[in-house]
């Protein structure tokens, strides 16, 4: 894992971004499977400018959604959907035909899982898997537990995770969440790691001792031979890493 410290959270952005691009240059159909939430929404913003100066770096850009709450409607403020459309689809021009996605309200959702696994397997691997780590070491829906799930799955939400920006101020909060599995993710070809936020220390404490536990599911990328980990300075954090 290559960890890389950054002094704010646009510069941490910008790098995340410009790693996009320099992808993008290298292959026109570069496939990113992307989370939501605040880490990447920097990164997603940087993209969206780079997409004015030069839409065509962007025509063949391919998005598959990491991750999505059960029940919510696409519509909804808080749904995954929702903060794709805006923030990505949206702003880089990604068609239908170029993007892979769970449906948020599904009549059964273990069937769109497989749906979703299905697509994944008949499109080709993820080029490039953008994510975010949560406060208890989630990584998409992919919760603390005795074992982990390899491919697209439906999970249980933790209480932290019900607790998430996204829905907590939900009066009724999604009891399920729709996820890529731990197979999925670290077969992608790159992965970059966003670690930016409060109540994340313990999550980043557990990810820098390198001890791989279900317990902490981000402490399996320390398995995968290329990703980049990018963290926002603290003072509680200093830029160091044994």
């Amino acid at each position: 894992m290559n960890y890389l410290f950054f002094d704010d959270y646009g510069e941490m952005s910008a790098h995340a971004g410009h790693t996009v691009l320099s992808e993008l240059k290298k292959k026109r159909e570069l496939r990113i499977c992307a989370a939501t939430g605040n880490s990447p929404t920097g990164t997603y913003d940087f993209l969206a400018k780079q997409y004015l100066n030069g839409p065509e770096l962007f025509e063949g850009l391919q998005i598959v959604k990491l991750d999505e709450w059960g029940g919510l409607a696409d519509t909804h403020p808080g749904s995954c959907e929702y903060y794709l459309q805006k923030h990505l689809l949206k702003p880089l021009n990604v068609s239908n035909d170029r993007y892979t996605g769970f449906g948020t309200n599904p009549q059964n959702a273990r069937q769109e899982c497989e749906r979703i696994q299905q697509k994944i397997e008949n499109e080709g691997l993820i080029d490039l898997c953008i994510l975010g780590l949560g406060k208890n070491g989630h990584i998409g829906f992919n919760e603390p537990d005795h074992h982990l799930q390899p491919y697209c799955h439906v999970a249980p939400l933790s209480e932290t995770s019900q607790n998430h920006g996204m829905v907590k101020d939900l009066n009724q909060k999604p009891s399920y969440g729709m996820t890529l599995g731990m197979q999925n993710i670290l077969t992608a070809k790159k992965i970059i790691l966003l670690v930016h936020g409060t109540g994340k220390e313990k999550a980043i404490s557990i990810l820098k001792e390198k001890i791989i536990t279900p317990q902490w599911p981000a402490s399996f990328l320390w398995l995968h031979p290329d990703v980049e980990c990018l963290e926002v300075k603290t003072p509680d954090f200093p830029e160091q890493f044994g």
